[in-house]
Order: C-alpha cells, then structure tokens, then sequence
C-alpha cells in the first residue's frame, strides 16, 4: 500500500530526459506512448520540469518546476498549457487515477 505521492512520470527540458516509474510498465504501450508525447511536448514548449505524481488520496498532479536561472522558462506558458492538459486530456488523467486506485491502493469501483 502506498502511503506517500508517486511519481507516474516525468520529463526534463534540461536534460532532454523522460522517465516513466518501472511500477506503471503494465499500463497498455498506447497509455504509455501517450504520457511520453504529452509530458516531452510541455517541456519542449515551455522548459523547466513536468511531472505527473499521485497524492496519497490517489490525485493526480501535474507539477512544474524551473531552475532558478532559467530565463527561458516561459512561466505563463506553463500554466496555460497545463489548462489545456487538464481539459484535452481529462478522460485519460482521469482513468490514471481509477487505475491507480484500483490496482495501487486497492479501492473498489464501487
């Protein structure tokens, strides 16, 4: 059982990296492109760091974070974009999360 946030994925502008947690290697390699695409596509638009992390509750959440010295972060950008996340990609945030409290924390669909 998981007591803390879990980091589902994340990619870096400044390393030119993605990461996927080995936990969630069984979500189907659609679900898994499509993290990919969309996480790499922010950072590639607006800089810094995104990552998607559950809360203890099973939320999840889209975090950014730039380095202090960053002067290319485009911090409005960030948070537009992450609008537009939320709204074109609700259906899959939110069978994230069912997935992740079915099959992480144990909860029934009811």
């Amino acid at each position: 059982m998981y007591q803390e946030r879990v980091t589902l994925c994340a990619a870096s502008a400044y390393e030119k990296k993605y990461y996927l947690n080995e936990d969630f290697k069984g979500l189907p390699q659609q679900i898994r492109d499509e993290l990919q695409i969309m996480c790499v596509l922010f950072t590639e638009d607006v800089g810094g760091i995104l990552r998607l992390v559950f809360d203890e509750d099973g939320t999840l959440l889209l975090e950014v974070e730039a380095d202090e010295g960053d002067l290319l972060y485009d911090d409005i950008g960030s948070e537009l974009k992450i609008r537009q996340i939320k709204k074109e990609k609700s259906e899959l945030l939110r069978d994230l999360e069912l997935y992740y409290k079915v099959f992480f924390l144990g909860e029934n669909l009811e």
